[in-house]
């Protein structure tokens, strides 16, 4: 019966197939159907967690199964091809690098890719603007004799090809598990109180760090528990406006009419606002 497969290949690149054999497993090497030929790769998943994983990085499973197949284990000898083809892969970016500048073209090499069977090079690279490649393509497919794929990517993707080690002192999210990178705006940063300070808060794609969505929410939700600074309250103290909230010490910073600020925690000021609201002597349209 066949399932769902995901394999990976080089960089964080990952696609979906087809399985049939029941005796692959996560971990094996397999040759697949690739465009126009055959590449090898890593199976990662199988089954459900393959198709979930593929959902949630938009991998185009609107289909039943994917059409490309798994078509069977690597042998030993093609994973020392593979090997081979890693090693060439270094000599390919600087011949390619050497090809740009011979053209003029503002544009940086960022990685080179064979597919297994040599019918495909993929060269990665990022640009500030649109590049006219044309006849670099051509020189490449001269130099190399196959067919050449030139992909633009962003310093994000670039990042997440290259892998890296982020602030964290841990593998760069995006090279490592990330299955899909969303954007992350200053608003994350802003919710979270944490310094807008662009060094501080981008990773090293020079972008805002991915995981500054990770407690998002959870910072969301916290909040919610608090008054928004500004709000004035009746407390037992009078009317008092709420300056500021620290989430984790679960306190808020007050200020009365004559400029004293205090420091409460959240439940203590809650039943103060309580008690006041209950006092019979307590205008009902005066209360918070």
């Amino acid at each position: 019966m066949a399932t769902f497969a995901e394999v990976g290949f080089k960089g964080n690149r990952r696609e979906y197939f087809t399985v049939s054999s029941t005796n692959l497993r996560p971990g094996h090497h397999v040759l697949v159907e690739a465009d126009r030929g055959e590449d090898l790769g890593e199976l990662l998943a199988l089954g459900a967690v393959a198709e979930r994983k593929c959902s949630a990085s938009g991998g185009g499973c609107a289909t039943p199964m994917p059409e490309r197949k798994v078509l069977r284990a690597a042998r030993d000898e093609e994973l020392a091809v593979l090997s081979d083809l890693r090693r060439d892969e270094e000599r390919v970016r600087v011949e390619t690098r050497k090809k740009v500048e011979s053209h003029g073209l503002r544009m940086k090499v960022t990685e080179a890719e064979w597919q297994f069977d040599r019918r495909k090079l993929t060269i990665f690279f990022t640009a500030e603007r649109r590049v006219d490649f044309r006849a670099l393509v051509r020189d490449l497919a001269r130099t190399f004799r196959t067919r050449i794929e030139l992909r633009q990517i962003g310093v994000r993707d670039e990042s997440a090809l290259l892998g890296g080690v982020g602030r964290c002192g841990r593998e760069l999210c995006c090279s490592s598990w990330l299955p899909e990178l969303k954007p992350v705006s200053l608003q994350l940063a802003k919710d979270q109180k944490l310094s807008l300070n662009p060094a501080q808060i981008s990773g090293c794609c020079g972008r805002l760090m991915c995981c500054l969505m990770y407690e998002h929410d959870t910072y969301v939700q916290a909040r919610r528990r608090f008054p928004r600074e500004g709000k004035r309250l009746h407390t037992a103290r009078g009317d008092e406006q709420v300056i500021s909230v620290d989430i984790f010490g679960e306190r808020v910073t007050l200020r009365d009419s004559e400029g004293e600020r205090r420091t409460v925690e959240l439940e203590t000021l809650k039943e103060e606002v309580r008690s006041v609201g209950r006092r019979p002597d307590r205008d009902p349209e005066t209360r918070s």
